[in-house]
């Protein structure tokens, strides 16, 4: 009976519901309006992948403030070299083993700049790495170690904007004179690398081309200049050059000894004297930033720039030498020995200032915008004196082992005398091989004329370097590859200089 009565209230209910749906709704207008519908939302197809990488743009940077006056930024690149060497005559690869060519790998750069400006007035920078470091060389014994070199710092700055003409500031830094060149950013070569004749004094009177100081610097119109005083560090020469004895070669023997003079100018170990130096450019078209003191070496058809320059760089009695009328007998010889870096107050030298000038052009125009081709040319001449018949030989991340100054790959690199030095580029269309992958073919030759490079006939030996490759961009600077071929004068034998190869490939990311 309970289940009856269940089925016939649920028939009832249902009845009415049949009824009520069959009653005929009434006017629209008699119904109030239902609230409207929550907008359904329009979510955005994702955009296809870019076909080229965007813009680098400022890089790693912070915004401290809203408007980005005030801001913390990030630079850093690695420069890796794999490479085939084949060597200067004598040349050792370990001890005890001469090797006449190789294939290495180095690391040629890894650095690290951040840059802070937390005032429109005030800009920090601090600028930290190594170079160099081969298998062989480079580490905390520079010629004979390659492990562990030591991060060391290459800036440390603090410049104040006094107006719009001038910045002044202080510190461990890369305000250099003398040239383009020498004021080079070593992220956009156009070639390989530079011909490292533009660091004259580099490691010798300096730290690794920098210099503790103060600078001014800034642009009237256009001209672009900078002026600093520095420091010169103390040479800490070791060996024979760091005394006066070693400026002179020994004949004999016993108490026949004599040591005569050179004529020869090295570094002098007692130079305390501040250097001086500038470099003042013209920009003619396109102005360039001189936030940093590093300057491109090729825009890739982003301006278009034609400046002249030139410069200097000063250091009163930074050099030493003794003449052919110097003579030491065997008593003075050995009074020399034992008295050590003492003899440099007791035995007579000869004091020369490093005085040292440059001029030079560089160009930088795009070609046709829509193909993407464009045109660098860079040319700088360089007068040195240092000295009667300086030279200095340097071959960069050296795959040589040794303290022999000539080994491995090194070259005349700089000396009393005149250079020239020129290169010159071309960035290929886009379309040659898409634009996800640009190619700038480049060429660039040194001629130098040092007094102290002659013959044994009296003859002076001029240095001719060639270089030639291509710089292949992935992204810009920012990812590139760089083939480069080199034909390397090997002057071991200054009476019969050869030719040796040089074949690099440098793989180079800047963030």
């Amino acid at each position: 009976m309970q289940k009856a009565r269940y089925a016939i209230t649920l028939s009832a209910l249902l009845a009415a519901a049949g009824a009520s749906a069959q009653v005929t709704p009434p006017p629209p207008a008699e119904v109030p309006a239902p609230p409207p519908a929550a907008p359904v939302p329009v979510v955005a197809a994702p955009a296809p992948p870019p076909t080229e990488s965007a813009p680098y743009g400022p890089g790693m940077k912070v915004n401290i403030s809203a408007d980005g006056s005030k801001y913390i930024r990030f630079i850093t690149w690695h420069q890796i070299w794999t490479r085939y060497t084949e060597n200067n005559t004598g040349t050792l690869r370990a001890p005890g083993k001469p090797q006449s060519d190789q294939i290495d790998f180095s690391l040629r750069r890894s650095r690290l700049i951040v840059l802070s400006q937390l005032n429109p007035r005030f800009l920090v920078y601090t600028h930290i790495g190594i170079n160099n470091q081969t298998a062989v060389s480079g580490g905390t014994a520079p010629t004979v170690d390659g492990k562990k070199p030591q991060l060391f710092v290459h800036e440390a700055v603090v410049e104040y904007k006094v107006n719009k003409y001038l910045n002044l500031g202080a510190g461990m830094h890369y305000q250099n004179g003398l040239s383009r060149m020498t004021r080079s950013s070593t992220i956009n070569y156009l070639t390989l690398d530079a011909p490292l004749t533009n660091w004259p004094v580099i490691e010798a009177i300096d730290q690794f081309v920098r210099g503790i100081g103060v600078y001014g610097k800034g642009r009237v119109g256009k001209l672009d200049y900078v002026l600093s005083v520095n420091e010169s560090f103390l040479t800490n020469q070791t060996g024979a050059f760091s005394t006066p004895l070693g400026l002179g070669t020994t004949t004999g023997t016993g108490t026949a000894r004599v040591n005569t003079g050179t004529n020869t100018a090295q570094y002098n170990p007692q130079g305390t004297n501040h250097i001086y130096q500038g470099y003042f450019s013209y920009e003619f078209l396109d102005q360039e930033a001189n936030l940093l003191p590093f300057n491109v070496g090729t825009y890739l058809g982003s301006k278009r720039v034609f400046n002249i320059g030139a410069g200097f760089f000063y250091n009163k009695d930074g050099m030493y030498s003794r003449s052919t009328g110097s003579v030491l007998n065997a008593a003075a010889i050995d009074a020399a020995t034992a008295a050590g870096t003492g003899s440099l107050n007791t035995i007579g030298t000869n004091k020369h200032d490093i005085a040292l000038f440059s001029a030079d052009v560089f160009f930088d125009t795009p070609i046709n915008k829509e193909t993407g081709t464009a045109f660098t040319a860079y040319a700088v001449y360089y007068n040195y004196n240092m000295g009667p018949n300086h030279v200095r030989f340097i071959g960069a991340a050296n795959p040589g082992w040794g303290t022999d100054a000539r080994r491995g790959n090194a070259v005349p690199h700089s000396g009393t005398g005149n250079v020239g030095y020129v290169q010159a580029g071309y960035l290929l269309p886009k379309s040659l091989l898409g634009p996800k992958l640009r190619v700038q073919p480049y060429a660039s030759h040194l001629l130098a004329g040092y007094e102290g490079l002659r013959t044994s006939g009296g003859e002076q030996k001029n240095v001719n370097i060639f270089d030639a490759g291509a710089n292949f961009y992935i992204d810009g600077h920012n990812a590139k590859f760089t083939l480069n071929y080199r034909a390397r004068p090997d002057f071991t034998n200054v009476n019969n200089v050869n030719y040796k190869p040089e074949i690099t490939l440098q793989t180079q990311v800047a963030l």
